[in-house]
């Protein structure tokens, strides 16, 4: 387990997005890395992702070759022997489901998330000598403090966290590497005044015996505003390495407007000055950053560097290549609909159930068009803490079955308009639940603006790969 340190290598040009869950899985961030730049893969659901995969067969036996890397003995095995289907699922079978976390965790469930991280990246920086990165979602923390420990013990290079503000993060990465018992504030809302609710992990809990030496990856925040920025720089519990300025223009998560939220004609968020990142402040930060949102284009690579930036991160590019997750034959129907102009890319400020706006795509195929879902909250990611009455932690999704959100002291107004974004963001990537009554959960694209101008770049190509985007960047 033995690596050099990070911190004397070169950083990256380009930096591939960490895209939904499994989209940047461990396929795409190796073709990236071993290419000298950036790989990256989504730090969500890996665990889930994981047992699925299992269920589904593990056909050339690529998961349980790198689950049995897995430092901690017994594990993997637990692993394999609640999952593995060596002939896979039935096809009308639905998968077996993992148990909803809580901030109180089992070792077990701690032990299933630090296992689907590390098989994640392990696989991502197998056959090279690249850099690896994972991106976790600040707003999403029942799961980050085990996920961050397991994507350490393979050797993670990056961590990048943005949705929300990560000033506990780089403290977090100086206790994990030191396998020292950390905690994380955990944001409960109507918490009685006073009151902290704190996660906590302790290494030594896991390990029988001496754990092996761990080196500390690099931070970089992902923001949308210099004051951000500068507050992280000052403030943060430890090092902050760098930044990932992202635009609105970028797909997933998107930061609100500043200020009071405005809709367009379109039921869209409405950006403006207040909203631009002052990169001449940032500049005096002293600290490396990139330039997100609309970056994949080689005339941006160039302007962002002149701007002073290192580089780009993109991600709609990387989304469509062959390496990434989506399910290849929704990708060739998106990739030959954008070829065409044939898309339509909205920020939704009601889908999500962060409250953030999100980005989703539609198109003529678009197996999700004018279906109607059952409302089922039973992978649980987005999920809201709460204080109950007696002061203890619930949980609730405004995604969830209405009359459940309304039990928990939800407002029925914050339902209007959401989905499952956990649900169908794994089929996106073909893993799918399938229901009573035969059907399996539609699935949601999401994309940056410049999928709109998807045909400059392909050139009249039906397919490409991780590759080819990198060349076309001048990488």
């Amino acid at each position: 387990m033995d690596q050099p340190s990070v911190d004397a290598a070169p950083w990256p040009v380009i930096i591939q997005g960490g895209m939904g869950v499994g989209v940047s899985g461990w396929r795409l961030a190796r073709a990236v890395a071993e290419r000298g730049h950036l790989g990256v893969v989504s730090g969500v659901g890996c665990e889930t992702l994981l047992a699925r995969r299992l269920q589904d067969g593990d056909p050339d036996g690529v998961l349980r070759d790198a689950m049995a890397a897995f430092p901690i003995p017994g594990v993997a095995d637990a692993m394999v022997r609640r999952y593995f289907r060596p002939e896979g699922r039935a096809a009308d079978e639905p998968y077996r489901p993992m148990p909803l976390y809580h901030h109180a965790m089992s070792i077990a469930r701690q032990q299933q998330l630090m296992l689907g991280a590390f098989v994640e990246v392990s696989l991502a920086k197998r056959g090279h000598r690249g850099a690896v990165g994972i991106n976790l979602l600040t707003k999403i923390q029942l799961p980050t403090l085990p996920t961050l420990y397991g994507a350490m013990l393979a050797g993670v290079d990056y961590v990048l966290m943005g949705a929300g503000i990560p000033r506990e993060i780089p403290g977090v990465l100086d206790a994990l590497a030191a396998h020292r018992p950390c905690t994380l504030r955990l944001d409960v809302e109507h918490a009685p005044e006073g009151r902290i609710y704190e996660l906590a992990f302790d290494p030594a809990a896991h390990w029988p015996g001496e754990p092996p030496p761990l080196v500390r990856p690099r931070f970089l925040a992902i923001i949308a505003s210099h004051a951000l920025a500068t507050m992280l720089a000052r403030k943060a519990t430890g090092r902050v390495d760098g930044f990932v300025v992202e635009g609105p223009t970028a797909g997933g998560h998107n930061a609100p407007p500043r200020g009071e939220l405005r809709v367009d004609e379109r039921g869209e968020p409405v950006y403006g000055p207040r909203d631009a990142v002052d990169l001449g402040a940032l500049r005096q930060l002293g600290l490396p950053f990139w330039l997100a949102g609309g970056a994949g284009h080689p005339e941006r690579l160039r302007a962002a560097q002149a701007a002073g930036a290192v580089g780009v991160q993109v991600g709609t590019l990387f989304a469509l290549c062959e390496e990434s997750g989506i399910a290849p034959a929704l990708k060739r129907s998106l990739v030959a609909h954008a070829g065409r102009g044939e898309v339509a890319i909205r920020t939704d400020p009601r889908v999500s159930p962060t409250g953030y706006p999100f980005k989703i795509v539609t198109w003529p195929e678009d197996p999700s068009r004018g279906g109607a879902r059952e409302r089922i909250c039973d992978l649980g990611y987005l999920r809201t803490a709460y204080a109950r009455a007696d002061g203890s932690v619930g949980y609730r999704c405004p995604g969830e079955p209405v009359d459940a959100y309304l039990d928990k002291g939800g407002r029925r107004e914050d339902t209007d308009g959401r989905r499952c974004l956990c649900n169908e963001l794994t089929a996106t990537i073909g893993l799918g639940q399938r229901r009573a009554g035969g059907s399996v959960e539609p699935p949601l694209v999401t994309s940056g603006d410049e999928l709109g101008a998807l045909a400059g770049f392909l050139a009249g190509r039906t397919q490409f790969g991780a590759g080819d985007v990198i060349a076309y960047l001048g990488g």
